[in-house]
């Protein structure tokens, strides 16, 4: 994409393609000897708010000689663009072709993503199957906890990653550093990979498939093992990461994301990631606090989320939290808990939260009735449940959300009312009205590596029906009540058990332009069904009921967990009997442990709070300083919100207190002139903010604000203002703009009498009625008033002035489209400079 420039303007978030965030790493591609791309088949704001992605990227670029830059897939409207301009995808830092690279990772975190797996490649110039694929070519890598099950996609990768990545990932690339310096062939250094533990190279084994289409037999081809998930037994030996990048476009999670616990025992059945990322492995309260506090330091972020499988767990959890408390509520940094199980939120622990902020509490109950949670192995009580929302209704929260499950082994009618009947009395303790209560429900999708890997996968009109049930159950208690399709939850159900033979059909789709799958407005059944009838597939046969005999297609993965392990605990769920958390009582004997190497490791309960550096000196009273800054380059791409919030985290990260408001969600006590029309550079923007009294001069405080900026905002000067001063956007009364016609690539080529003319035309005419989009209305509005003055620099620059006020306003653009018949494409592809505001 790197020749797209001021085409960005022309589709939907432009900021996803431009880079120069905080933290993000730029190296001079020919001073490295291995490019690393990491790829996310998704957007941008998905993608950055997976925190492995920021981890890896951190890891590798430590290395010197290695860069590690990032691409994500392009949203439909770019796709389009790109395809007509004849542009490849490049990656986001350096705008390197992804041809170019030497190893291009993808994180493979969801089955509807595949096809967007697909798009990157053949935007980037990558042929899509690896058979075809030459010397030059980069090696494609697939990671994460879909590679569990990589048979899908293994047409398309030369190798996949099994299990956690931090130590694994330098492995690969010293290993593809070094069959490149000794000049080895790109077969030759695909299979030396395959040696390194947690490495599956798909070409080392074939597959033989029967006449009733179940497989045979899986051979391997040059070993006689199985391929091991790779454990990192210890967490708190790896490189802290300290540093994620920062977006300018608002993330999914848009936070800071700290991991305090990787792997879970409690034993949920129908919980993947509950197995694969075995054992527990607890941080220390020590590192957890270093993390937070250097990664508010070097991000400026407003909250962090405390990430595990089940947060409330954690050893150490009360003790954390009042030790990171007080530093949080000093700068109002918010927490969140997004994984609590019913029965760990204690008071003290909801207590140390609405310290800060109460940002809201998720719990999922998964099931609706005591017997179906036993099967699941998920044994909470509906005392507790009711009791912590209680809890949270009592410290002042105003919202709740419930997760359930439907389709789950074993479940009747009457387990789905329960859900209904359980929801009820969530409402009843809460309150109608003062209390919201979401609900989401999704379809049970069985997945490998769990004891539910045998079982058949509900069918979509038994979904339906259910979701119809609950809908109209729930519909007077005035829920916000959601569920996920429940034709994704089929082929996400197809891809998670699938074979090798799905390659072809996933292919098919992408050919019929399948794309972004997992969101409902992109997902097209149809199109799915129409490649299933076309390669001679059903979908059915994936989502069946598998005997205990059949070799399954992911039997040559060994991901810790014993087979057998799996087969005795679905045996005892079908008997409603549980089984006990491993942290606490004895063994379960799932396998994962060598009780030398891997094994739990539970952090040291400690009475002691985290220490925390020394709160600074507060200042007596506030101050209001006004500043000028200019906004150039590619931020020139940011919204207004977009760049508001990148301001307020430089704030953050200098340290700068700000005033903030009062009430349930403070915000801090700052204003901006106009918002600025996204692709218009400025050379004269405004911001007033109220700060305490620490004893800064403005200029130190310039300083401040301009070492912790990102490349594109600059700080020029600035003076105190009264505190009962009016905001520059009440002050502003009127802005000066350049327009440059002839640059860009539209290129207008006018004359300058036939400007001229145009320009005594305006000032001749009364009124200049123009139907403009006003938010997301059309709107007449006459211009005439609002255009202060059009004047004609040279042959091809324009000086535009408009004013603001009670009549409204007009956009520098929709004057120039008015001016030139342009159409608002067109219109967008012209550069402007803001040169001036002028304050009344």
């Amino acid at each position: 994409m790197c020749g797209m420039g001021e085409y960005l303007l022309t589709v939907e978030k432009p900021s996803r393609y431009i880079n120069r965030e905080i933290n993000s790493v730029k190296k001079d591609p020919s001073g490295v000897r291995l490019r690393f791309g990491i790829a996310f088949p998704d957007t941008y704001e998905v993608g950055m708010s997976h925190l492995g992605m920021q981890i890896l990227y951190q890891i590798l670029n430590a290395r010197y000689d290695i860069f590690c830059e990032r691409v994500f897939c392009p949203w439909h409207d770019m796709e389009v663009l790109m395809r007509k301009r004849g542009e490849r995808l490049t990656t986001l830092e350096t705008k390197t072709p992804l041809s170019e690279l030497h190893i291009l990772g993808f994180s493979l975190q969801y089955e509807l993503t595949y096809t967007n797996v697909l798009n990157i490649l053949e935007l980037g110039g990558i042929p899509l199957l690896a058979e075809e694929r030459r010397d030059g070519d980069p090696i494609v890598i697939g990671g994460g906890p879909c590679a569990l099950n990589p048979e899908p996609l293994s047409i398309f990768f030369d190798a996949f990653v099994l299990g956690d990545g931090e130590e694994v990932v330098l492995e690969i690339g010293d290993t593809v550093i070094e069959g490149m310096e000794r000049g080895e062939g790109r077969d030759s250094i695909v299979e030396r990979l395959a040696g390194i533990e947690g490495v599956y190279v798909p070409r080392m084994f074939s597959v033989r498939y029967g006449e009733d289409s179940r497989i045979e037999e899986i051979l391997p081809l040059r070993s006689t093992h199985r391929v091991r998930r790779r454990i990192v037994p210890d967490l708190n030996t790896l490189p802290l990461p300290v540093k994620p990048v920062v977006p300018f476009t608002q993330a999914v999670h848009d936070r800071l994301s700290v991991e305090i616990a990787r792997g879970c025992t409690r034993g949920c059945r129908f919980c993947q990631a509950g197995f694969i990322y075995r054992p527990l492995r607890e941080r220390t309260p020590e590192i957890i606090s270093e993390i937070v506090r250097e990664g508010l330091r070097n991000t400026g972020y407003e909250e962090i989320s405390l990430l595990s499988l089940s947060t409330g767990d954690y050893s150490s959890i009360e003790e954390l939290l009042s030790g990171l408390m007080d530093f949080l509520r000093r700068d109002r940094t918010a927490i969140s808990l997004p994984s609590l199980r019913v029965g760990t939120l204690s008071g003290r622990v909801a207590e140390e939260i609405r310290r800060v902020k109460k940002t809201g509490f998720t719990l999922a109950p998964e099931a609706g009735s005591p017997g179906l949670r036993k099967v699941i192995n998920k044994e909470i009580s509906e005392e507790a449940l009711i009791r912590t929302v209680k809890e949270v209704v009592g410290l002042g929260w105003r919202a709740i959300k419930l997760y359930f499950m439907i389709g789950l082994p074993t479940e009747t009618d009457e387990d789905v009312a329960e859900i209904a009947r359980l929801v009820r009395e969530v409402v009843g303790v809460a309150g109608r009205g003062r209390f919201k209560v979401s609900v989401s429900v999704s379809t049970f999708v069985p997945k490998p590596f769990t004891p539910f890997q045998w079982v058949q996968q509900i069918e979509e009109w038994v979904s339906r029906e259910r979701l119809r049930f609950l809908r109209d159950r729930l519909s007077p208690l005035r829920v916000d009540f959601r569920w996920h399709d429940t034709r994704m939850s089929i082929l996400e159900g197809v891809f998670a058990r699938g074979d090798r033979r799905l390659g072809r059909v996933l292919l098919r789709a992408f050919t019929k332009g399948c794309r972004f799958d997992g969101w409902a407005d992109r997902f097209d059944f149809e199109r799915w069904r129409s490649a299933f009838r076309e390669e001679g597939m059903d979908m059915g046969f994936y989502v069946r009921e598998r005997s205990f005999d059949e070799i399954l297609p992911w039997d040559h993965i060994d991901a810790g967990i014993d087979k057998k392990f799996l087969l005795a605990d679905y045996r005892r769920a079908l008997s409603h009997r549980v089984i006990e958390d491993c942290r606490y009582d004895t063994c379960t004997g799932c396998g994962v442990c060598d009780f030398e190497t891997i094994r739990n490791v539970v952090s040291e309960r400690k009475g002691v709070s985290i220490p925390l550096e020394q709160e600074s000196r507060r200042g007596d009273g506030y101050r209001k300083i006004r500043l000028r800054f200019s906004k150039r380059g590619e931020l020139r791409f940011l919204s207004h919100l977009e760049l508001v919030s990148t301001i307020v985290r430089t704030i953050r990260r200098a340290g700068i207190r700000v005033r903030y408001s009062q009430g349930f969600n403070p915000l801090p006590r700052i204003s901006f002139s106009p918002p600025l029309g996204v692709g218009i550079e400025s050379l004269d923007e405004y911001m007033d903010m109220e700060i305490e009294d620490r004893g800064m001069d403005v200029e130190a405080l310039i300083d401040s604000l301009n070492r912790r900026c990102p490349e594109g905002i600059r700080f020029i000067d600035g003076h105190e203002i009264s505190l009962k001063e009016r905001s520059p956007s009440a002050m502003i009364k009127s802005i000066e703009y350049l327009v440059f016609l002839k640059n860009g690539p539209l290129g207008l080529n006018i004359e300058p009498e036939r400007i001229d003319g145009i320009l005594r035309d305006i000032e001749r005419r009364d009124s200049i009625p123009l139907t403009l989009e006003r938010a997301k209305r059309r709107v007449v509005v006459d211009i005439k008033p609002l255009v202060e003055d059009i004047t004609l620099v040279d042959a091809t620059t324009l000086r535009l002035v408009l004013r603001r006020g009670e009549r409204g306003s007009v956009r520098p653009r929709e004057v120039v489209a008015h001016l030139f018949d342009l159409s608002e494409e067109d219109a967008s592809l012209i550069p402007v400079l803001k040169t001036k505001a002028v304050f009344g």
